[in-house]
């Protein structure tokens, strides 16, 4: 009776997420946090290193003179707006003046959350796959799980970096200060800065990250180019860059995320899902080693999630590394360690303290959530704004971490699938989870890559805090044995290979120019 509660139950709930789903909206966190205010504009960052746009060619018109026409026609609109602000444009204001990178991932998450939804299956028990020829018709494109978040979050985080740093190149050349040190009727409704306002740095978050958000999420154009339009007029109300300024450098963003979209066309992850010759392929393979091959608990059988993202290319490292950080194989199905390890997640399920329970929930990052990658991105988040960083130390430090997590995606999916491991609830029906069960395979644990991998950068990063993001790291891990959906060996070898990959993004904060 236990067995067909289990295979049950994942259908219940994807029922219930299906009829929810076309409902759904996007629900904006909309966090208070303050002014962005840098501590150091590091004005040198037209020298650090970025990650695709090295040998790139950028083109920026040359501004108008601050005595043309044209730009006294700009500022006479910063003051046309700030005679007669309202309390909405003040919010707007409030709200972007926390700094454009960090809304920005704010707004990526809430995507993420929005499209974090699987499928609901066909009549005839088949299941449907989104579609970015035709995005809008159900299922909706894209369903954004685990591995496509993270690329999504690196996509989108290493082009802000790029983008930024061609900025402050072009700011360099320039020099044309803010509207607010060139007419002293404007006033600075945001903190000041000697930072060159041309182009706007804002501006250029906003292109790059909008060119790349209608690639990723075609879905929602409308929603993305209301975000930009917002942001463009902030930056215009709040008297801290002209109309030219946001123009020019929503062009440079533009450029630089056709970088970024030539290679994700090209980066494997269009392919990632497979067919049905390659799906009963790892079913029989598995069988054909002697060991239990993984299967869907779902019913009707739902196709493995994304079996073949570890063809994606990385960002960090080449494909040929992915094999090489493989970690050794788990625990065979027929040997007593195994029997040990699942005797023990049976005993677990059994005997759950309230602490487990907490862990479990706090970390459990399923179905309509920002996804485990995404949590580690507010956890980022709500750290960096402590340090009053500039806008490109904020994209140079979340590309770090969001290429750290995509990677550790693509080595935890390798080992998924080249194992293809059964999960304690396919050995052991009266195991009684805490958490939805996972469609693919068990070892390794992704939240413990996905934790060891961010842990270990932000350690970098914010080296006072490094224990502590570890000791968050080994909870996020453990909380998948706590909720009874992984073994042992899948969390503690799957946090030591996140923080293999997590090393390589350190490796390269090391060498990029920007120092810590």
């Amino acid at each position: 009776m236990k067995k067909n509660i289990l295979y049950i139950l994942p259908v219940m709930i994807a029922l219930t997420v299906f009829q929810s789903s076309c409902k759904k909206e996007i629900q904006e966190r909309n966090q208070l946090y303050p002014a962005l205010a840098p501590s150091n504009l590091d004005l040198d960052a037209d020298t650090w290193t970025p990650v695709l746009t090295a040998s790139s060619t950028f083109t920026v018109a040359t501004p108008d003179a601050v005595t043309s026409p044209n730009y006294l026609a700009d500022l006479n609109e910063i003051k046309s707006y700030q005679r007669n602000l309202t309390n909405e444009q003040r919010e707007i204001i409030k709200y972007w003046s926390a700094g454009s990178v960090l809304r920005w991932n704010e707004i990526l998450r809430e995507l993420v959350a929005k499209h974090n939804v699987p499928p609901y299956q066909n009549e005839d028990g088949t299941y449907p796959a989104p579609s970015a020829a035709n995005p809008l018709a159900y299922p909706l494109f894209p369903f954004s799980n685990p591995p496509y978040a993270a690329r999504a979050y690196a996509y989108v985080s290493a082009a802000q970096y790029d983008a930024l740093v061609q900025a402050w190149k072009f700011k360099k050349q320039f020099n044309r200060a803010a509207p607010y040190t060139n007419d002293p009727a404007i006033q600075a409704l945001v903190p000041k800065s000697t930072l060159p306002a041309y182009p706007s740095e804002d501006a250029v978050v906003a292109g790059v990250t909008a060119k790349l958000m209608e690639l990723l999420f075609p879905g929602d154009l409308d929603f993305i180019q209301k975000k930009v339009a917002e942001e463009k007029l902030y930056r215009i109300m709040a008297g801290a860059n002209t109309r030219s300024d946001m123009d020019a450098g929503e062009a440079l963003g533009k450029q630089v995320a056709a970088v970024f979209a030539a290679r994700a066309r090209t980066d494997g992850a269009g392919a990632a899902g497979g067919n049905p010759e390659i799906w009963k392929a790892f079913e029989t393979t598995t069988a054909a080693k002697g060991e239990v091959p993984w299967i869907s608990l779902e019913s009707p059988k739902r196709p493995p999630m994304l079996p073949l993202f570890t063809k994606v290319q990385p960002f960090l490292f080449s494909t040929a590394t992915v094999a090489a950080l493989r970690p050794a194989p788990p625990y065979g199905t027929n040997t007593p360690e195994f029997k040990k390890e699942s005797d023990e997640v049976l005993a677990m399920s059994r005997n759950q303290s309230r602490e487990h329970e907490r862990i479990v929930n706090f970390w459990a990052d399923g179905v309509g959530t920002v996804t485990p990658p995404g949590h580690w991105n507010v956890i980022a988040a709500d750290e960096f704004v402590k340090h009053n960083y500039s806008e490109v130390r904020w994209a140079r430090n979340l590309a770090l971490l969001n290429m750290a997590e995509m990677d550790a995606a693509i080595v935890c999916w390798d080992a998924k699938y080249f194992y293809f491991n059964p999960r304690p609830t396919q050995m052991m029906f009266n195991i009684k989870t805490l958490t939805g069960i996972p469609n693919f395979p068990s070892y390794t644990s992704g939240h413990s890559n996905f934790s060891g991998a961010a842990a270990t950068v932000l350690g970098y990063l914010v080296p006072e805090k490094a224990n502590a993001f570890m000791a968050m790291a080994n909870e996020a891990a453990m909380s998948r044995l706590y909720g009874a959906i992984h073994y042992r060996s899948d969390c503690e070898v799957g946090l030591q290979t996140g923080i293999k990959v997590g090393e390589y993004a350190v490796n390269r904060a090391k060498t990029d120019g920007a120092g810590k």
